[in-house]
């Protein structure tokens, strides 16, 4: 799995258009294996973008789990300590 692409599902306040269109566009480049597609492949790499972002949205919101909602500042928290303790301070 891409490193990039970020848990979208039970967080609060929910995921954002824009974090929808980014993790579909990191699945996208991943499983094409290019970042920027060439002239010729430019349109069908920007309509599968659309279309995993609807996927995506559409999964998303239908979710539904038991699970207490995550707060997404807690959890950067929580990220940014991980990286403290795993790379150090680098200041």
């Amino acid at each position: 799995m891409c490193r990039n692409i970020r848990t979208l599902s039970n967080f609060e306040p929910p995921a954002t258009d824009e974090e929808v269109r980014a993790a579909a566009l990191q699945y996208v480049r991943k499983i094409s294996g290019t970042a920027r597609p060439s002239a010729a492949n430019a349109a069908c790499f920007a309509r599968a973008v659309d279309e995993v972002t609807l996927a995506t949205e559409r999964l998303v919101s239908t979710l539904r789990g038991g699970a207490k909602k995550r707060d997404r500042e807690v959890e950067a928290a929580r990220a940014r300590a991980r990286s403290q303790r795993r790379f150090g301070g680098g200041a």
